[in-house]
């Protein structure tokens, strides 16, 4: 999910979800060479359990006083003295840079059409073997190392859950192969590495390396629950409807980080903004 992780997705894809990961389950556990090596301890720094969190990709911008976990934008700097994650577009071409990207890594039909997300016009990029898996995330690991020399304590690799939307040419198999190359690369830069949204993945974190959960909706979807014991409490939330944050608050606010922001994750100042 690309930057505000509609959540139109997630409803549309959940019978494919549900078929990918039994296929992931099932399968015949040979080598892909996708090997990735446990974080070592102390390497990284886990963020604070039930700690007021602001949601920024949309834009930067003073956090609040009662803030002490931000989210920006891998363009951005962290802000001082806060637990700062790092969001970075992992699974998929934004817009502006489909054309950066080698044309054999964008996910094509039998027809060889790219394809894309149409919430956000995004291309899938192709992590259905392990040559290629290695050859994207060596370019989305030069991001992470720009995280990790910012300050930056965590990283976020948006899109986890795009194998959902490839019309069955990706699996989350796929998925989980992919994000270990990140979360090996990142542990190694000593970078906590996020799990972002795909409940139905939760329950496998001991197979990626994954941390923590930025999940968005799960009050509205019911799934904070899922999250919060896969991850040990150790998940901060985004709700983009009253009646979502009044479910994850009322279920959750002692226990995980939550926030409402508006879908757009716009900054002070424009019409749209909301944080509560």
């Amino acid at each position: 999910m690309d930057r505000t992780g509609m959540p139109v997705k997630r409803v549309a894809a959940a019978l494919v979800a549900l078929v990918a990961l039994a296929a992931c389950t099932s399968g015949s556990g040979e080598d892909t060479g996708d090997s990735a090596a446990p974080p070592k301890p102390g390497k990284v720094r886990l963020p604070p359990r039930n700690a007021g969190f602001d949601y920024q990709i949309g834009g930067a911008y003073p956090p609040p006083s009662d803030v002490r976990i931000v989210a920006r934008d891998r363009a951005a700097d962290p802000a001082p003295g806060l637990y700062n994650i790092c969001y970075v577009n992992a699974f998929q071409a934004q817009p502006d840079a489909r054309d950066d990207w080698p044309a054999d890594l964008l996910l094509r039909d039998k027809k060889g059409a790219v394809v894309m997300d149409g919430d956000w016009d995004e291309a899938l990029l192709d992590i259905g073997t392990p040559a290629k898996r290695k050859r994207i995330a060596a370019r989305i690991n030069q991001w992470v190392d720009h995280c990790a020399a910012k300050g930056y304590d965590a990283v976020e690799p948006d899109n986890y859950d795009s194998y959902t939307r490839s019309r069955g040419l990706l699996t989350a198999d796929d998925a989980m192969s992919f994000i270990k190359l990140l979360s090996a690369h990142a542990h190694a830069r000593g970078l906590a590495v996020a799990q972002k949204n795909t409940v139905e993945l939760a329950g496998l974190r001991s197979r990626t390396g994954l941390d923590f959960a930025v999940a968005e909706e799960c009050g509205a979807y019911d799934e904070c629950g899922a999250y919060a014991e896969a991850f040990d409490d150790r998940v901060v939330v985004i709700e983009y409807t009253d009646s979502g944050l009044e479910k994850a608050r009322s279920g959750f606010g002692d226990r995980l980080s939550i926030v409402r922001r508006d879908v757009q994750v716009s900054t002070p100042g424009d019409d749209g903004y909301v944080r509560e």
